[in-house]
């Protein structure tokens, strides 16, 4: 039985809750390990997007287990403040989530967190991953026409929202001047189907669907948000000051997939089934749509980061003064031996 059927077994509350009772196992408690093979299990919490497809390909293709790791990715229901909880608490030993608010403020609250590398970011060019959307029920045909209009964002502190700000910063507006809606995913469809919003930030599959469908049009090319990061990978601290082997050789596994998938690895039919079964889609979609992008070499845009920080700091959503501290949090020395471990192209010699 994979890891993703292992995971998917029960729900999110119940794994949640038997996680809880062995925290300190999954903290990593106890002694410091020398190498990969002898830390405690890495339970990592992903969402079924293709963003996680070297996550994915690292678990059944093996590079986990090369490396001599016990590895169990872990399918979550929530938002990327489920990741942040779940990881800081010790519930969970790593994930991935996106950059916002909610990072932002346990950073500096000092929850027990560490950014490891990027996960994702939105690409320089081409299609969009993540579009501004309007219904074909509205009168939007651009940016410009979104003045007073609703707008469906999935929450006020995550990329969603930062997302949306940018594209109307590129027509000359700003959230003030259109009325927010709160507005899951899943709903999407059915909001922009029934006029419940004018337009809605959008992610793939969904926005594909939606267009093809004759229920919205995009409105704008890919340049306001083109290079955004998007995600990061996070690890409980506890677990990587007591078994930085371990972390290395996780984050060297990630970043084989990363360039396997960069050097052709999505057109390989064997890439896309396990992408497929992960994300719960039929092949054809996945090879269809819009795709994030992943750094091969894990790194972190940090003027980004810190204009996404200022954005939530000029909102309110912060619970702090001044900066966050997220660098501090950083830790370049995993992801720099991470690096060489993977050029290496020997994987085991973190079991030794």
């Amino acid at each position: 039985m994979t890891s993703r059927r292992r995971a998917l077994a029960g729900s999110a509350l119940v794994l949640a809750s038997a996680l809880l009772v062995t925290a300190c196992s999954s903290s990593g408690s106890g002694e410091a390990t020398e190498t990969a093979a002898d830390a405690p299990k890495i339970t990592f919490l992903y969402s079924p997007y293709a963003d996680y497809a070297p996550f994915f390909l690292a678990e059944e293709n093996g590079y986990f287990e090369d490396a001599g790791l016990d590895v169990e990715l872990v399918a979550k229901g929530g938002s990327s403040g489920e990741t942040y909880q779940q990881v800081s608490t010790g519930n969970i030993t790593a994930g991935g989530a996106t950059w916002g608010a909610g990072l932002f403020n346990a950073t500096k609250a000092g929850a027990s967190l560490s950014v490891i590398a990027s996960v994702s970011r939105i690409p320089e060019s081409g299609a969009n991953p993540s579009p501004l959307i309007a219904s074909d029920a509205s009168d939007v045909q651009d940016a410009a026409d979104l003045k007073g209009k609703k707008i469906g964002i999935p929450g006020d502190g995550g990329f969603g929202i930062y997302s949306v700000a940018l594209a109307l910063e590129s027509a000359g507006l700003s959230v003030d001047d259109v009325e927010l809606v709160n507005l899951s995913p899943g709903d999407i469809p059915a909001a922009l189907a029934n006029g419940s919003v004018d337009a809605s930030w959008s992610i793939e599959p969904i926005s594909s669907a939606v267009i093809a469908q004759g229920i919205a049009h995009e409105l704008l090319p890919i340049d306001y948000q083109a290079g955004v990061e998007l995600g990061a990978m996070v690890f409980n601290t506890e677990y990587v000051e007591k078994h930085p082997a371990a972390v290395t050789a996780f984050t060297a596994a990630y970043l084989k997939a990363v360039n396997e998938l960069e050097d052709g690895g999505w057109d390989d039919p064997a890439t896309q089934e396990i992408i497929a079964e992960y994300t719960d889609l039929p092949v054809e979609t996945l090879t269809s749509i819009a795709l994030t992008t992943q750094d091969p070499s894990g790194a972190i845009d940090w003027e980004d980061v810190a204009r996404q920080e200022q954005f939530f700091r000029d909102r309110d959503a912060l619970e702090f003064d001044g900066d966050s501290g997220i660098e501090d949090i950083y830790r370049a020395d995993i992801l720099k031996d991470a690096i060489a471990l993977q050029e290496s192209g020997d994987l085991a010699s973190s079991k030794k």
